[in-house]
């Protein structure tokens, strides 16, 4: 698996929800719960002030890429894990919520839905999921609001 995707799905990993927090993460001594800078020896978690899930769609989108290009499975399966932490702790009776803390797996989600989560974050999961889609990697290009623009040769 590639560096810079370990550490976006180890920030997934580390958290009860399997949620990933929205800004910053602390080095934490395990021993006297100092933040520092440097990594070694530390605990690495979202800083308290920052620890919110808006339901963003950057990290299932590399996913998504990763997955066409590489055809490596792992990169579904660490898709479906953040799918089902979404459906676990974000669901709504009418949607789905931002999570206000992804280290406290007994608070509900926010009564807010950002619109980049339906049209981009479900849209590249439902990709991720469908080996047999027609979006090819050759002959599209995602736009920032991830709809697939054929590419002009």
């Amino acid at each position: 698996m590639l560096p810079l995707i370990s550490i976006c799905l180890f920030r997934y990993a580390i958290t009860p929800t399997g949620l990933g927090a929205e800004i910053s993460y602390d080095f934490i001594n395990s021993v006297n719960h100092k933040v520092h800078q440097d990594s070694k020896d530390y605990d690495f978690r979202p800083k308290e002030d920052a620890s919110t899930y808006l339901l963003r769609p950057e990290v299932v989108e590399s996913l998504f890429i990763l997955n066409r290009i590489t055809g490596d499975p792992i990169y579904r399966e660490m898709g479906w894990e953040i799918f089902e932490s979404i459906e676990k702790y974000c669901k709504t009776k009418y949607g789905y919520g931002a999570h206000p803390d992804v280290l406290d797996t007994s608070r509900s989600p926010d009564d807010s839905m950002e619109s980049f989560f339906l049209g981009e974050t479900l849209k590249y999961l439902y990709l991720l999921m469908d080996p047999d889609s027609e979006v090819d990697l050759d002959e599209y290009v995602f736009n920032t609001e991830a709809h697939p623009l054929k590419k002009f040769m």
